[in-house]
């Protein structure tokens, strides 16, 4: 970090810390080059051997980041990735050019990944080879700390004096050649995620919150690929209106059918079709394509040979026997929605209010969100199936096969076992 930056994250934090702040903040700094200007797109195996051995020699944790093209392409994987490490400087390497990062990966191996939001890149980071073991994530450790905004641009801007320009997070991250202006934002994306990193594992110790993140940061690089999601059709926006279940199957096939021309033609399926247009179909079942043109979003501009595909999912929906109908909701797999808890079981809805109120005083005591202090899903769980002899020990082990930290434990097993002894 140069001097002016040390002395802006200094400022910086002394008026989000603890301390007083100045009587006039002084404004964020404009960063608008990388230090070592914009480095090449690494796009073949031979500048990528020379990024590997470069990356293998540098020193100190790495900045990683993963640009997708969320919106314009099927799928989630990535179409550039940044790095910076000390000793290295940065490197801007196109996954399209060069598919196969697992020896990047490996050269990396053991040393600490920084990424902003890592469940969000990892993902797409695993596909193309790069897993990492260790991990700091600037996201969640703004969270534990405290601060109110802590997307990339906020977290850079109130903790080291910094103002990043994110007029491109949501372009097209597939184009190709990819624009001088979109590559200065991603290599600047990475120019202070360790600087950053530094400044926020400081306030996390002053806080007595380090050892916490530690644990956080380990239950992300340690957490298997999410398994697929199940009947992902139900997750069409609008679907409450749809309360039929011949009408949900309308929404199935649709779905269904529409994926497949995505995954086909590689966009992203509501550039195929929209989910307002699925649900309006859904509800009105056209009997035939003259019916379904005249819905909101099958208009003039598709094409027969489409509107006779789209047609042709909803006559599948409608000859489906009533046995293979889908059914409304899903299987639940776990408590009953909590709305429904006071007709259900009186008792146990009075341990949820109990258990709620007692995590949020402590979540307000302790400066961080509810859900970084222990998952809502977690706390429904306990108070919906307490342990029979609800002590300490029993509502921690409880905890802890939900996957609960052991800071999370320490500070939230004592208010639950409360919650449920006072209740009962």
């Amino acid at each position: 970090m140069t001097d002016a930056q040390e002395t802006a994250a200094e400022t910086a934090l002394r008026t989000t810390g603890g301390a007083p702040p100045d009587d006039v903040e002084p404004a964020p700094i404009p960063l608008l080059e990388p230090r070592e200007g914009i480095p090449p797109v690494v796009a073949d195996e031979t500048a990528l051997a020379e990024v590997i051995a470069a990356f293998a020699r540098g020193s100190g944790p790495v900045a990683v980041d993963a640009e997708r093209a969320s919106g314009y392409r099927y799928g989630q994987r990535a179409y550039l990735v940044q790095l910076r490490r000390e000793g290295a400087g940065s490197a801007l390497i196109d996954p399209v050019g060069c598919p196969d990062l697992s020896g990047l990966g490996e050269a990396l191996a053991g040393t600490e990944w920084i990424l902003h939001a890592a469940t969000q890149d990892l993902p797409c980071l695993r596909e193309i080879g790069m897993i990492p073991t260790r991990l700091f994530d600037t996201e969640l450790a703004g969270r534990l700390a405290g601060f109110p905004r802590v997307g990339l641009g906020a977290m850079v801007e109130s903790v080291l004096g910094y103002a990043l320009e994110k007029g491109h997070s949501a372009v097209d991250w597939s184009t190709r050649p990819l624009p001088e202006p979109w590559l200065r934002y991603a290599a600047l994306d990475v120019e202070l995620l360790v600087d950053l990193r530094d400044a926020l594992e400081k306030e996390l110790d002053r806080q007595g919150k380090l050892e916490w993140a530690w644990q956080e940061f380990e239950a992300i690089a340690s957490a298997p690929p999410a398994p697929p999601r199940k009947d992902p059709w139900r997750r069409t926006s609008g679907m409450h209106k749809v309360r039929r279940r011949r009408q949900m199957a309308v929404v199935r096939e649709l779905w269904t059918a529409r994926d497949k021309v995505a995954q086909r033609r590689d966009v992203s399926p509501g550039k195929v079709l929209s989910d307002s247009a699925i649900v309006e179909a859904a509800l009105a079942v056209p009997e035939n394509v003259q019916a379904l043109t005249a819905l909101p979003g099958f208009g003039h501009r598709m094409g027969r040979r489409q509107l006779e595909q789209w047609q042709t999912a909803v006559d599948r929906a409608k000859a489906l026997p009533d046995a293979e109908l889908p059914q409304p909701g899903q299987p639940l797999n776990g408590p009953p929605p909590p709305r429904s808890w006071a007709d259900k079981d009186p008792a146990a809805a009075a341990r949820l209010s109990a258990a709620r109120a007692a995590v949020s005083a402590l979540a307000e005591e302790l400066n961080l969100p509810q859900e970084n202090l222990i998952t809502p899903d977690s706390v429904r769980r306990v108070c919906w199936e307490p342990p029979a002899e609800p002590t300490v020990a029993a509502v921690s082990e409880a905890l802890a096969g939900y996957g609960a930290r052991p800071w999370q434990i320490e500070q939230v097993a004592p208010l639950l076992t409360s919650a449920l002894t006072a209740t009962d």
